[in-house]
C-alpha cells in the first residue's frame, strides 16, 4: 500500500505549535497522567527546544491531516546538555563533531509501520549541514522494536541519559547525517 505523505518543513515554532501539541497529546494519550509526559511538561520542553539554534520540524500529513512529526536542533559541541547528561561521557571525537539532535519523533498509532517516520526523519536530515545525527530512545519503547528500527537506520548506541528524575532512562544513539552509499 502506497501512502501519499506530504512533508511540511517549518523553522518557526509559533506556526506549528498547536499541531505539535495536538499530535503529542494523541500519541501520548495513555501516558498524559504521568508528570513527565503531561502536555504542560511537553509544552515547556517544546518551547525551550524551539528557541535553540537550528530548530526545525517536519510534519507528515496524509490527505492534509497531520499524522506524525519530528523535530531537531543543532547541539553545541562538548558543552551541550545532551552530551553532559550522557553516561558514559562521550569520547571527544563524538561530542566535538557538529551534531543535529532529533529531539522528538512521533507517529499516530494508525499510521505506524508504514514508513511515515522514516520519511520525515530522512527529510529532516536531508538539508542539515552537521556531521552527525543523534537521538535518544527508550529501550522499552514497543518492547525494543523502536531502538532496533533506529539501528537499521544506521544509528548505534553510545550511552544512556536521563533528563529528569521522573523521566525514563534513554539510550543515546548516533550516526552520520549522510550514510555512505553502498
Amino acid at each position: 500500500m502506497t501512502l501519499d505523505v506530504t512533508l511540511e518543513h517549518a523553522h518557526d515554532i509559533d506556526t506549528v505549535w498547536e499541531t505539535l501539541i495536538d499530535l503529542y497529546a494523541q500519541v501520548r494519550a495513555d501516558q498524559l497522567h504521568l508528570p513527565h509526559y503531561s502536555v504542560e511538561r511537553y509544552a515547556e520542553r517544546l518551547a525551550r527546544h524551539g528557541k535553540e539554534p537550528g530548530w526545525e520540524t517536519v510534519i507528515a500529513r496524509i490527505d492534509g491531516t497531520p499524522v506524525g512529526y519530528g523535530y531537531c536542533n543543532t547541539l553545541t559541541p562538548v558543552t551541550d546538555r545532551w552530551w553532559q547528561r550522557t553516561a558514559p561521557e562521550p569520547a571527544p571525537e563524538i561530542a566535538s563533531r557538529t551534531t543535529v539532535a532529533i529531539k522528538e519523533m512521533m507517529v499516530l498509532d494508525t499510521h505506524r509501520r508504514r514508513g511515515v517516520a522514516r520519511a520525515f526523519h530522512d527529510s529532516l536530515l536531508a538539508g542539515r549541514e552537521e556531521e552527525q545525527a543523534s537521538l535518544m530512545v527508550s529501550p522499552a519503547n514497543q518492547d525494543g522494536r523502536v531502538q532496533a528500527l533506529y539501528e537499521k537506520w544506521g544509528y548505534e548506541s553510545i550511552g544512556r541519559s536521563q533528563s529528569a528524575p521522573d523521566a525514563p532512562a534513554l539510550t543515546v544513539m548516533i550516526r552520520p547525517v549522510r550514510l555512505p552509499t553502498s
